[in-house]
């Protein structure tokens, strides 16, 4: 569905954690080859169409849907600002063709040049090793490739390369110092090096964004594992689980809603897996994280998650610790209630709590409670570790016919 163009503010994108440290000159930029679109409700893109943007959401909700079949079935939903998706890996992939193209050009310029065999085979040995200091190359602190950036360009127009300080921060992503430059130029005479120079150049490039395309291909693949694992489309209604697994693959969805909080994983490995309805229990992750987002939002956007798993005597125990501003008592005894939400208007339906009680107490015959204080809220679920019994099980119509 086409969407209508609106004037793009530096102001309202600078608001948004992908782009809160661009500069003025940045944001105006990319106000100016951007653009601004609102979209009616409806598709945006699907599966299969080709990638030509790179969306950021700004205000209203994405819904991501799976085809199954014949119908779209809903996989994750946030209204997160700030969350993106599109052509990243494509793009990635477009320019790698390009500087390919480039390095070949450049090489086929060398070998016309003046080249003896000896400097060709040093210099073809030197590529050899870019490419494996590449994959090696450290983190360094803003500060640090700064002052690299600053010492590589003042060498490369010492030595007459052109744009030295274009090809300065290249080199310095992939690890390079001044002492590999003095090697480079070792290799060739002072007429050839700058030639030699943009060769590298390229070489590096291609690297770095081979790397990128990996990095973006295994993100990808995690998400597709993640809304597998979340969606249990392709699995039995009614199995034996790893509570780790499903609240991993819930987290992973929901991260770009999740966003800056602090997320801490505080699990007992030891926990054996337990009998219960995968895709109803993905819901009730989704439905306590979505409130603990809520309420550290509310308290200034920064806080901690913290997911913890323990054995609770029979049952075990999965509890969603947020440091929010807490349930205040007058209401706390109602959080459980249909359609009570303490969320604005049009951001809640008061149903989340309501499901989650009806899918932990009344399918998995377990426990939902609630503990809270100012700083500290904690919703605990508690499970059964072994399928109920013949007479509990006729109590349930579901799992008397679900199969274990």
């Amino acid at each position: 569905m086409s969407g209508r163009g609106l004037p793009c503010s530096p102001a309202e994108i600078s608001s948004l954690f992908l782009f809160e440290k661009l500069s003025p000159e940045q944001l105006g930029r990319l106000c100016g080859e951007g653009r601004l679109e609102r979209f009616e409700p409806g598709p945006v893109y699907t599966e299969g169409d080709p990638a030509t943007c790179f969306y950021v959401m700004i205000e209203g909700t994405v819904v991501l849907y799976r085809r199954v079949g014949a119908d779209d079935v809903e996989v994750s939903r946030t209204s997160q600002r700030g969350v993106y998706s599109g052509a990243t890996a494509v793009r990635a992939t477009a320019t790698l063709r390009e500087r390919v193209a480039k390095m070949r050009h450049k090489l086929a310029v060398i070998a016309s040049g003046a080249y003896d065999p000896e400097a060709l085979a040093r210099l073809i040995e030197i590529q050899e090793r870019t490419a494996e200091l590449v994959a090696k190359a450290p983190v360094l602190s803003p500060l640090e490739a700064s002052d690299r950036e600053d010492a590589l360009t003042d060498w490369l127009d010492d030595h007459d390369v052109p744009e030295g300080w274009r090809i300065a921060p290249t080199f310095v992503q992939a690890g390079l110092d001044t002492e590999w430059l003095e090697q480079v130029a070792a290799a060739v005479d002072e007429d050839t090096l700058p030639g030699a120079m943009g060769w590298l150049n390229y070489t590096v490039e291609t690297e770095l964004l081979m790397d990128e395309i990996g990095d973006s291909t295994n993100r990808i693949s995690h998400l597709v594992d993640a809304a597998k694992q979340y969606s249990q489309l392709d699995r039995a209604s009614y199995r034996v689980v790893d509570v780790h697994e499903l609240l991993d693959s819930t987290l992973l969805m929901l991260s770009g809603k999740i966003g800056r909080i602090e997320v801490v994983r505080d699990y007992d490995r030891t926990l054996p897996p337990i009998p219960a309805y995968p895709a109803e229990l993905n819901q009730v992750w989704t439905n306590l994280v979505d409130n603990a987002v809520f309420a550290v939002d509310s308290a200034g956007g920064e806080g901690t998650l913290t997911v913890r798993t323990a054995h609770e005597g029979d049952r075990l125990l999965v509890e969603f610790r947020d440091t929010g501003p807490g349930i205040p008592p007058d209401i706390r005894g109602r959080i459980f209630d249909p359609f009570f939400t303490t969320k604005p208007v049009g951001e809640g339906t008061g149903l989340g709590l309501d499901i989650s009680w009806r899918i932990v107490v009344n399918k998995h015959h377990g426990g939902l409670q609630v503990e809270s204080v100012p700083g500290d809220t904690r919703f605990q679920v508690l499970l059964p570790l072994t399928a109920p019994g013949p007479e509990n099980a006729q109590d349930d119509p579901e799992t008397a016919e679900e199969p274990v």
